[in-house]
């Protein structure tokens, strides 16, 4: 580890530094996942830092490590999310001036967001690549620090403050469980576990769809991702930094990948079961977890959660997928005579039997049924497939013909 750019020390001081002004976010059990798992699982928090996310450490620290003419020239960063507003945040908070670089394209709320902690924000390009150039050209021509999302030892040093309080709540932990993008986040966390408990076994987590990093430590290229969106965007990076390419190839067990079915679970679960909010990378953690669950049965274990900004309404699509997941929101199909009163004693069966009806879609012209009946398509609430089995039961005997349409079950972990 003599050889890695950053160590300890270097985290142990970012510490220091840091003390007071981020968050020392809780480290709570997850009862009903590791009762699930068979495993003692602990979840760090940093969704609930200010700006609902790690990368405010990160930031921060760079930004304490700058001299007096920097701070007076101001800083620059190329970001779509997280890291503007950890950068924002506290360039306001110290005075100094601060120009986040957006791909354009990025949504109102993001900029708004940002622009909140008083940052000029300015879209340039149609990527992240193409924002980093804008940032990074931004910042010779006017003479401003970059402050990199992840490629910066003074960064990864702050970020890797994490561990330093998780292993101080539970020093003799098996693992830690990261999300990665970039990579900084992982690097500090491997680099202070490694060095204060060195049992302790350090995995990452990427999206499938972006498996950069995962690639590296096997000892393949990068590549491109396998389609460019996932609903991981805060882990979904093309080109892992060069240091933190190198600590994770020194630290890091392994690199464990998730599906975006897998990823939405695991929001879903986090508020079911844990009334937690997290986006897509920081669930991450969770989602690897669950699905590798014979890797880590009987282990002590952290999970980094590392960010809570998710959008509204893609939320609101998860949740209400996750009760399709869960069999609790159900399409049925059934057939009946199209006479007067069919249509009420459908619903008077569904309702007799405590099933909620959401939407209704009555059919008699464009299916391949008899004239004289008509096909029914509804959307109804239940309990569970159990009290799914029983509504299909009940219009079946009744005389509806009816099947379920739309079942999309969840898999049991192995």
């Amino acid at each position: 580890m003599n050889d890695l750019p950053v160590t300890l020390d270097d985290v142990r001081a970012a510490g220091a530094a840091l003390a007071g002004a981020v968050a020392r976010t809780p480290l709570v059990a997850a009862r009903a996942l590791s009762e699930q798992i068979g495993a003692e699982i602990w979840l760090k928090l940093e969704n609930l830092q200010r700006t609902g996310s790690f990368k405010e450490r990160g930031a921060l620290n760079k930004l304490l490590s700058l001299g007096p003419a920097e701070r007076r020239a101001g800083v620059v960063a190329m970001s779509a999310g997280n890291h503007a507003q950890g950068v924002a945040c506290h360039a306001q908070r110290l005075g100094i001036p601060a120009t986040i670089v957006m791909p354009e394209g990025t949504p109102f709320t993001k900029i708004d967001h940002t622009e909140a902690f008083g940052a000029t924000v300015l879209l340039r390009g149609a990527g992240l690549a193409a924002a980093a150039a804008a940032a990074q050209a931004l910042a010779r021509e006017h003479g401003l620090v970059f402050v990199h999302p992840y490629d910066d030892p003074v960064v990864i040093a702050g970020q890797g403050t994490i561990a330093l309080e998780v292993l101080a709540e539970i020093p003799d932990l098996d693992a830690i469980v990261v999300p990665v993008g970039g990579g900084g986040l992982i690097s500090g966390v491997a680099v202070a576990a490694k060095a204060l408990a060195p049992r302790t076994e350090i995995f990452g987590v990427q999206a499938q769809l972006y498996p950069a990093m995962q690639r590296l430590l096997h000892g393949r290229e990068p590549g491109p991702p396998a389609e460019p969106m996932t609903l991981a965007e805060g882990i979904a990076v093309k080109d892992p930094g060069l240091l933190t390419r190198r600590i994770v190839a020194a630290l890091v067990s392994d690199i464990l990948l998730v599906d975006e079915i897998a990823i939405e679970n695991a929001i879903t679960r986090l508020l079911e079961e844990q009334r937690l909010l997290a986006e897509g990378a920081g669930a991450s953690g969770i989602a690897a977890v669950m699905a590798s669950a014979r890797r880590f049965r009987g282990k002590k274990l952290a999970i980094v959660v590392s960010g809570g900004n998710i959008d509204a309404r893609l939320l609101a699509s998860i949740l209400m997928r996750g009760l399709v997941h869960a069999g609790r929101l159900v399409r049925l199909r059934a057939e009946l005579p199209d006479v007067p009163g069919a249509l009420s004693k459908v619903s008077g069966i569904i309702g007799k039997h405590a099933g909620n009806i959401v939407e209704v879609h009555h059919q008699r012209l464009f299916h391949d049924t008899s004239v004289k009946r008509a096909e029914l398509d509804v959307v109804v609430e239940t309990q569970n497939r159990r009290h799914v089995e029983v509504l299909i039961a009940a219009l079946n005997q009744a005389g509806f013909p009816t099947r379920l349409l739309i079942s999309d079950p969840a898999e049991e972990p192995e």
